[in-house]
C-alpha cells in the first residue's frame, strides 16, 4: 500500500488529463471560447448515423485496369521487337483484340520467329505467348488480371482516403463493398460536389516531349497526328498540341507537391521527384534542351514550357493561369497519387441529422441509466469500497472521453453502446478485489493486510479478463467494418483505462483513507 512520489504524480497527471481533455465535450461553446488558446479543444467526432452527412458509393472501372495491362504489354512488346530489329505488321498499334483478352499481331520475317518468341516471353512471366506461323498472340493469365483488379481496388481505397484527408476531413468512413465498389461516408458534409470533383480525377501525370513536327490545332476532328504521337488539349490556350506517346518520366516518381508562388506572386505548383525520377528527368532535359516539354495530367496538357536548362536535383514547378484553389487542388492530387482506374459515383445521398439526434438522446439516456444502476448497486453492496469504485468509474468515463477526443475517433451509435458496456465492465475488477478483501477479513486478517492481499491475489484474474476482452475486440476491429470498428475502439480503450482505475487509482484512494484513518468499511 506504499506509493512512491513519482507514482502519485503520475496518477494525478493521468486524472488531470481526463478532466482537461474531456471538458471540450462537456462544456458549451460559449464557455470554451473564454478559455485560453493553448487549452485543448478537440472533440469526439460523431459518425454519420449521429451527425448526418454525405454518403457516396463509388465504382472502380476494373475494365480499364485490364485494358491498361494489355496496353502496357503492347508497348513493351513493341519496344522489345524494335530493339531486336524484328519487323512486325504496320497495324501493330491496333492489335488488342475486340474482346479485350489478348494482344495479337503478325511478324514479317519468318526466320526470326524463334527469336521473337524468346524476346516476347521474357517481357512478363504472367503473359502466355503463342506463335502459329507468323501470327503472335500474347494473353495475360487469369490470375494476373484478377490480382491487378484486386490491387486496383485496394490502391483506390487508400488514394481516396488520402484525398479526403487532405481536404481536412479526418472522420470519413471508407470501406470496400463487393469486388469493385467503395463506400465513402463523410459525417457533417452536406455538399459533396467538391469531394466528387477531386475523386473523379485519376490524376495520372506524365512528362512527354512535344512533337514539333505537328502544328497546334483548334479542332482535332479529322486531324491525324504523326506516328508515335497523339493530340492532347492544352488548358493554357485551349488548343490541341501533338505530344509523343513515349513517357519520359511518370508521376509515380513524385515524392511531394505543394502550393508556391513565382516572382510575380502568381500561384504555381512546386514538386519534387525521388532519386529515380530525378535521374530520369535530368537525363531527359539534358538531351532535349531547346525543345518543349509537356506536363500532362489526366490527358490534358497543364503546361508545355521550353527546356531552357537541364532540370537537376529533381525539383520543378508547374506554372500557368492558376487560381490559388486550383493550384491547391492540383498539388493535392499529385501528393495523393494517381488512381489506378477511374471512379464513378453510382449512388449519392445526404443523410439528415434528425435520426442522429434521436440516437444521441437514446444512447446518452441508456448510458446514464446503466451507469446509475451500477453506481447504486456498488454503493449498496460494498459501502465505502463501493463509493471508491464509483469514483473510479467516473474517472474512467472522463478518461475514455478524453482518449476518444485525442484520437479524433469517430463515435457511432455502437460506439455509445461500447461506452455503456465499458462502464459496466469497469467495476468487474473492483468486484473481484472487494470479494477477496471480504474473504480475508472473515479469516481474521487486519484491514490493511486484507486489502494488500485482496489487490495482489486479484491482479492475475483481472489481467486475464481484460486481455481476453482486448483480444476479442481487436479481432472485431481487424475484421469488422464501419460501426463495428467504432464499438471495438471504445471497448478496447475503455478496458485499458478501467485496468488503471480499478487496480491503481482505487488502491491509491484506499491507501490514503487508511493512512488518514478515515472510516472505510465493507459489508460482510
Amino acid at each position: 500500500m506504499n506509493f512512491p512520489k513519482w507514482k502519485k504524480i503520475l496518477i494525478a497527471c493521468v486524472c488531470a488529463f481526463g478532466v482537461i481533455f474531456s471538458l471540450s465535450n462537456i462544456l458549451p461553446q460559449s464557455v470554451l471560447s473564454k478559455f485560453p488558446d493553448w487549452w485543448p479543444k478537440q472533440k469526439v467526432c460523431l459518425g454519420l448515423d449521429l451527425r448526418g452527412g454525405a454518403h457516396l458509393l463509388l465504382e472502380v472501372d476494373l475494365e480499364s485496369v485490364k485494358n491498361d495491362y494489355l496496353n502496357q504489354t503492347l508497348d513493351a512488346a513493341r519496344a522489345a521487337l524494335r530493339k531486336e530489329a524484328i519487323p512486325y505488321t504496320a497495324d501493330f498499334p491496333k492489335s488488342i483484340t475486340k474482346d479485350k483478352t489478348e494482344v495479337a499481331f503478325d511478324l514479317k520475317d519468318m526466320s526470326k520467329v524463334g527469336r521473337a518468341k524468346a524476346v516476347l516471353s521474357s517481357i512478363d512471366p504472367e503473359i502466355i505467348v503463342d506463335i502459329i506461323g507468323n501470327h503472335v498472340t500474347m494473353r495475360p493469365t487469369e490470375n494476373a488480371i484478377q490480382r491487378r483488379k484486386f490491387d486496383a481496388v485496394s490502391r483506390s481505397i487508400e488514394i481516396v482516403r488520402k484525398r479526403v484527408d487532405e481536404t481536412g476531413t479526418r472522420e470519413a468512413n471508407i470501406q470496400k463493398q463487393g469486388d469493385d465498389r467503395i463506400l465513402l461516408q463523410i459525417p457533417g458534409l452536406q455538399d459533396s460536389s467538391h469531394v466528387k470533383q477531386l475523386l473523379g480525377r485519376t490524376a495520372k501525370m506524365t512528362f512527354r516531349l512535344v512533337d514539333e513536327s505537328a502544328p497546334e490545332i483548334t479542332d482535332k476532328k479529322g486531324a491525324v497526328p504523326p506516328i508515335g504521337s497523339v493530340y492532347l488539349e492544352s488548358i493554357e490556350n485551349g488548343k490541341y498540341i501533338a505530344v509523343k506517346k513515349q513517357i519520359l518520366v511518370g508521376g509515380e516518381t513524385l515524392i511531394s507537391a505543394g502550393l508556391g508562388h513565382d516572382e510575380y506572386n502568381r500561384p504555381e505548383v512546386t514538386f519534387q521527384f525521388n532519386r529515380v525520377g530525378a535521374k530520369k528527368i535530368g537525363d531527359a532535359t539534358k538531351e532535349n534542351v531547346g525543345k518543349r516539354f509537356a506536363i500532362v495530367l489526366d490527358n490534358e496538357i497543364i503546361s508545355a514550357p521550353v527546356i531552357k536548362t537541364p532540370i537537376t536535383g529533381g525539383h520543378g514547378c508547374i506554372t500557368g493561369e492558376f487560381s490559388v484553389e486550383r493550384a491547391k487542388d492540383l498539388a493535392l492530387l499529385m501528393r495523393a497519387g494517381a488512381l489506378p482506374a477511374p471512379l464513378t459515383v453510382i449512388e449519392e445521398k445526404t443523410v439528415g441529422p434528425d435520426l442522429g439526434l434521436d440516437s444521441i438522446r437514446s444512447g446518452i439516456f441508456a448510458t446514464i441509466l446503466s451507469g446509475l444502476f451500477v453506481l447504486v448497486f456498488m454503493l449498496m453492496w460494498y459501502s465505502s469500497f463501493g463509493m471508491i469504485a464509483n469514483i473510479a468509474v467516473l474517472v474512467n468515463l472522463l478518461l475514455l472521453i478524453a482518449g476518444l477526443s485525442c484520437l479524433q475517433a469517430t463515435l457511432t451509435l455502437p460506439g455509445i453502446a461500447g461506452i455503456a458496456l465499458t462502464m459496466g465492465m469497469a467495476v468487474d475488477a473492483n468486484v473481484l478485489i472487494n470479494e477477496r478483501i471480504k474473504e480475508y477479513v472473515r479469516k481474521g486478517e487486519k484491514w490493511i493486510k486484507a486489502v494488500e492481499i485482496g489487490y495482489g491475489l486479484s491482479l492475475p484474474a483481472i489481467i486475464d479478463t481484460n486481455l481476453n476482452t482486448i483480444i476479442g475486440m481487436a479481432c472485431l476491429y481487424q475484421f469488422g467494418t464501419g460501426p463495428v470498428k467504432g464499438f471495438a475502439v471504445t471497448t478496447i480503450l475503455g478496458t485499458m483505462i478501467s485496468f488503471f482505475t480499478s487496480t491503481t487509482l482505487t488502491r491509491y484512494i484506499v491507501s490514503v483513507c487508511m493512512r488518514r484513518k478515515y472510516p472505510i468499511t465493507i459489508p460482510m
